[in-house]
C-alpha cells in the first residue's frame, strides 16, 4: 500500500492500518490529496447505516434516529479527531490572545466553555440539517456530498497560499503541499459528479426538477467551501496560519454548511 494512502487512512479514519515508516512532506501531501476519497468511503459507511435504519423503521416518517446514527458513525470512524480540532480551534479563537498564546491554549488538554458550545452546536446543526435532507428525499446524497466537501476544505487549506501557524505539528507538515490550482479541479470534479447524480436520478421524473436538484447540490458545495475559506482566513489572521486543529475545524464546519444549504433547498 502506498505511504500516502496509508497516512490518509491513519489520519482521517479509525481503520487499523499501519502508517508509513517515514513521514515526509511528500507523503503528507499525497495523504491530503486522498482525503476526499477517504471522505467518500466514510460517507458510504454512514449512508449505509442511515439507509438500514430507514428500512428497519416501521414508519417512513422516522428520521431522527437515522440522522443521529449517521453523524455518530462519522464521528466514531474518525476517532472524533476532527471534532477535537473544532473544540480546540474554538477555544483558541475565543481567547482573543496573541497568536502564540492562542496556539498554546489550543494545545492544553482542558476544554473551554466556548469549545464545548461549538461542539454541541455544530453536531446539532449537522443532525438537524440531515434530518431535513432525509425528509426531502436527499439524505444519502447530502451525506455523501457533505463528507467529501469537508475533506475538500482540507485540501484547499494546504495550498502554498496558506502558511503553517508553527514550524512543527501537522499543520507544518501539510501546509503548501497541494499545488495551487489543483483544489479547484477537485471541486469542479466533485460538483460535476454530484450534479450528474442528481440529474440522472430516476426518482425525480420531470427533467426540470432534475436540473434544479443538480444546481442545488452545486450551490451547497460552493457555499460550504466559501465558508471554509472565510474561516481559514480568520484562523490565519488570528493564529498565524493553519494547524491540525484548524484543519479539523474546517472539515466539520464545511460538513455542517453543506448539509444546511441542501436542507434549505429541498
Amino acid at each position: 500500500m502506498p505511504d500516502g494512502f496509508r497516512l490518509a487512512l491513519t489520519t482521517f479514519t479509525v481503520l487499523p492500518v499501519r502508517g508509513p515508516r517515514t513521514l515526509t512532506r511528500r507523503t503528507a501531501g499525497q495523504a491530503v490529496l486522498l482525503a476526499p476519497a477517504v471522505g467518500l468511503l466514510l460517507g458510504l459507511v454512514a449512508a449505509t447505516v442511515l439507509l438500514g435504519l430507514r428500512l428497519a423503521s416501521p414508519t417512513s416518517s422516522e428520521v431522527a434516529l437515522p440522522a443521529v446514527a449517521a453523524i455518530v458513525v462519522l464521528a466514531l470512524s474518525t476517532r472524533g479527531l476532527h471534532l477535537d480540532g473544532l473544540v480546540d480551534t474554538a477555544d483558541g479563537l475565543a481567547s482573543y490572545a496573541p497568536p502564540e498564546k492562542a496556539r498554546a491554549i489550543m494545545k492544553k488538554p482542558g476544554v473551554g466553555a466556548l469549545g464545548v458550545a461549538a461542539l454541541v452546536l455544530v453536531l446539532a446543526v449537522q443532525v438537524a440539517a440531515l434530518m431535513s435532507c432525509i425528509r426531502g428525499g436527499h439524505g444519502t446524497a447530502s451525506l455523501l456530498l457533505a463528507t467529501v466537501g469537508g475533506r475538500l476544505a482540507v485540501v484547499m487549506a494546504c495550498t502554498p497560499r496558506t502558511p503553517a501557524a508553527s514550524p512543527d505539528g501537522l499543520g507544518a507538515l501539510v501546509a503548501g503541499t497541494v499545488p495551487r490550482n489543483l483544489p479547484l479541479l477537485y471541486a469542479g470534479v466533485v460538483a460535476l459528479l454530484a450534479g450528474l447524480a442528481e440529474l440522472f436520478d430516476e426518482r425525480t421524473a420531470p427533467l426540470a426538477d432534475r436540473f434544479q436538484d443538480a444546481g442545488q447540490v452545486v450551490v451547497a458545495l460552493v457555499a460550504g467551501l466559501l465558508v471554509a475559506r472565510l474561516l481559514r482566513a480568520h484562523c490565519v489572521r488570528r493564529l498565524g496560519g493553519i494547524t491540525g486543529d484548524v484543519l479539523g475545524a474546517l472539515l466539520e464546519v464545511t460538513t455542517a454548511v453543506v448539509l444546511v444549504v441542501v436542507s434549505l433547498q429541498v
